[in-house]
């Protein structure tokens, strides 16, 4: 099966509708196709095609955009990488790629060697190139790195077909909309950037970018720009309730994503006066972003949600076994979203893909109406005298807590149990009390659950894709 662009396709159906806005300027169907043309023009002249593989530093930018769709008109593959990255960081991961391209935008050009300006790279071009290369639904499309946080990052290789499937369950799930303008505050080398540029342009609606989140600038566009879509966190939800006072949102926002782990009950019913439909969401790079979503009829801020339409998750026991509901065990995905596998790392691919399902390395269980629950990554299982802690667990009821921002829970060495959960809190306000939060925590869980420690900490450290370190709090926990 094979599909052709969607830009090429929109400027057919609705040329004057438009696709993207960045800084100030908007394209129609018609002109982003027209500029996509050039880009392709400027591609082919220093050889890129069928296979080349492109790699690209930068942050949000219209450039990112004109380069993706002109990559997939020629065959090639785009590879972002994460522009938080150091330039040691990013060597290796460009090697891996073995680019025919290096292109970065301005700032990030000494970070890698070779790179040549991305934002002037196909200025020089007066003339657009009509080619528009049919693709194969397993034709690679980009080379997104994992965060590596259990090793040196793996490049998953996801398909022209991974991201039509992830467009198409996503819109299933949520519901048709005639012309989605989803807010683009999620990095494009990110798997949630990229699946929300392609999940608007193969609806037929705009993508307004932003070079990154900032709350107020959200509440604008929100407010005067039609934004119809936007994926959150917990904290940046807050901030733009924070900012906009929690006035109601206008009624042309249908909803938001959230990603990121469990958000506060308070923070839900907040978000929900003011009119924002929060849908939890689970997903990772490997499955091409969403594989589970709460349905916007059926969202309490329980759950991630059941498996989007399409695609299918269960959870399995230690011989692979499927487990019977409130069961707790590993998550696997099977669909037509999961990725080709790693780019160079066959063994790596072997591991994670077995008979069609993808093994997360996530723990979590299926409720009677198969919502998935989301309870921890297995490396960060605590195991405390023979009974399993779920970070997830003791944070959603810490988060619950209205003096908390933000929590995280990781387990420690203990001479008599084995390993002991603590605490880390980032206060809202007030100083943290350890007799404060463990009444709090007893009321709500199980003795065996209970944070040993409460400690304080300022922010929590994040790597370059936003995910805590939890390596680095085991250790500060040790330390303390």
């Amino acid at each position: 099966m094979k599909g052709s662009c969607p830009i090429r396709e929109g400027a057919g159906r609705h040329p004057e509708a438009l696709a993207l806005t960045f800084a100030g300027r908007g394209w129609t169907y018609a002109e982003l196709d027209g500029e996509v043309g050039r880009w392709v023009t400027a591609l082919r002249s220093r050889g890129v095609g069928p296979g080349a593989r492109v790699v690209v530093l930068s942050t949000n930018h219209a450039s990112v955009v004109h380069l993706f769709f002109a990559l997939g008109r020629v065959g090639a593959v785009m590879a972002p990488l994460n522009a938080r990255l150091t330039p040691s960081e990013l060597r290796p991961l460009a090697e891996d790629v073995a680019p025919r391209l290096t292109l970065a935008l301005a700032p990030f050009l000494s970070h890698l060697p070779g790179a040549e300006p991305l934002e002037s790279f196909a200025d020089a071009v007066r003339d657009a190139s009509s080619e528009c290369m049919p693709l194969e639904t397993g034709a690679p499309r980009v080379i997104l790195f994992t965060s590596g946080t259990t090793g040196r990052p793996k490049g998953a290789v996801l398909t022209e077909g991974n991201f039509r499937a992830s467009a198409r369950c996503s819109e299933a799930n949520l519901g048709a909309h005639p012309a989605p303008r989803w807010l683009g505050t999620l990095p494009l080398f990110h798997v949630g950037g990229l699946a929300m540029l392609t999940r608007t342009a193969y609806g037929g609606g705009c993508l307004v970018l932003r070079e990154r989140f900032d709350a107020d600038d959200t509440n604008r566009a929100l407010d005067a720009e039609g934004v119809t879509h936007a994926s959150f966190v917990a904290t940046t939800l807050e901030r733009v309730l924070d900012s906009r006072r929690d006035r109601p949102v206008p009624p042309t926002f249908q909803c938001a994503l959230i990603g990121g782990g469990p958000v506060p009950a308070p923070l839900l019913a907040r978000a929900k006066a003011a009119g924002i439909v929060s849908l939890q969401t689970y997903g990772l790079t490997e499955a091409c972003s969403q594989a589970a979503t709460e349905h916007p009829g059926e969202a309490d801020g329980h759950t991630a949600g059941r498996a989007l339409p399409g695609l299918e998750v269960r959870v399995v026991g230690p011989s692979g076994e499927s487990l019977e509901v409130g069961r707790e065990g590993d998550i696997e995905v099977r669909g037509p979203t999961v990725m080709a596998g790693y780019l160079n790392r066959l063994e790596a691919t072997h591991e994670v893909l077995r008979d069609g399902w993808l093994r997360t390395k996530d723990l979590g269980r299926l409720d009677e109406r198969g919502r998935l629950t989301v309870l921890a990554r297995r490396t960060d299982l605590i195991l405390r005298g023979g009974e399993n802690i779920y970070p997830a667990e003791v944070e959603k009821v810490l988060a619950d807590h209205p003096a908390v921002r933000e929590v995280a829970v990781v387990g420690v060495p203990d001479a008599h149990w084995g390993e002991v959960p603590v605490a880390f809190v980032v206060m809202r306000e007030g100083a943290l009390s350890q007799e404060v939060f463990g009444a709090w925590c007893r009321e709500r869980l199980a003795r065996f659950k209970l944070p040993s420690r409460f400690l304080e900490i300022d922010a929590l450290p994040r790597n370059a894709l936003g995910k805590v370190e939890r390596t680095v709090l085991r250790q500060r926990a040790r330390d303390a």
